[in-house]
């Protein structure tokens, strides 16, 4: 068995609107799969329901072992997820305060969630800013520190939903550099986008949603010419033969 399992995966919303639509997928651990669709076609939806965030009205995510419906904490442990507004996800006083909130709801000692916080931070490279306020923070540096508070409950995988949304090209970088050394490590990622341009080409896979169905999952060297019959755009360099550079060279 994958270390994520979707199995006929539906959600269904109160006013009847149908968000996905019998979705199976299979993720292995420590795999950097990047899922693209226009916007709608499901793609936070189906994040939502890996860490129990959502309940579907049918089917079920077993992740290693045990359907998340069967324990949301457990999931919340094992799958930590950044949002695309990271100003949603901030809510200390200070950077330090903001990446300790998860553990010490975790009720862990004194020492157990410095030694977290120190290591995260460190990871984001905001430790010589921990007594800062978040406000005054750039965006790719508060992505940074969503991506740290998500580190400091150590989950054994990340998902970022639309992470280079209202960014500059340094936060772009500085995102991009945090999941590639994440990956690096041995995290298995999840990356939502519209936009393939600046992550591709380090993906493992690429699965493309259309309208709440995977309509398309495999290498994605196989499948960038089909992109833009779903709604997504094709990276420059593919559309003229080409391989896709990384943003980081």
């Amino acid at each position: 068995m994958s270390f994520i399992e979707i199995r006929n995966l539906c959600h269904r919303f109160p006013d009847g609107t149908l968000g996905i639509d019998g979705i199976d997928l299979s993720i292995e651990k420590g795999e950097f799969v990047v899922i693209a669709g226009k916007n709608g076609s499901g793609k936070t939806t189906l994040l939502r329901h890996l860490n129990g965030l959502l309940t579907p009205s049918n089917g079920e995510v077993i992740l290693d072992g045990m359907s998340v419906g069967q324990d949301p904490r457990r999931a919340r442990r094992i799958v930590g997820m950044v949002f695309q507004d990271a100003d949603s996800q901030i809510v200390g006083e200070t950077v330090y305060e903001d990446a300790a909130f998860g553990p010490e709801n975790l009720k862990l000692d004194r020492e157990a969630i410095r030694q977290r916080v120190v290591n995260a931070l460190a990871v984001v490279a905001l430790e010589r800013l921990s007594e800062q306020r978040p406000h005054i923070l750039s965006g790719g540096e508060k992505r940074r520190l969503a991506i740290a508070g998500v580190l400091a409950m150590e989950p054994e995988v990340v998902v970022f939903d639309e992470p280079f949304s209202n960014l500059d090209y340094d936060g772009i970088r500085q995102v991009l550099t945090q999941m590639l050394t994440l990956h690096k490590v041995g995290k298995t990622l999840l990356v939502t986008t519209h936009d393939l341009e600046k992550v591709i080409t380090h993906a493992d896979r690429l699965v493309i949603l259309f309208e709440g169905e995977v309509v398309r999952n495999g290498a994605p060297a196989d499948l960038l010419e089909e992109t833009e019959n779903f709604g997504v755009r094709q990276p420059c360099a593919a559309r003229l033969g080409g391989e896709v550079p990384s943003w980081l060279d």
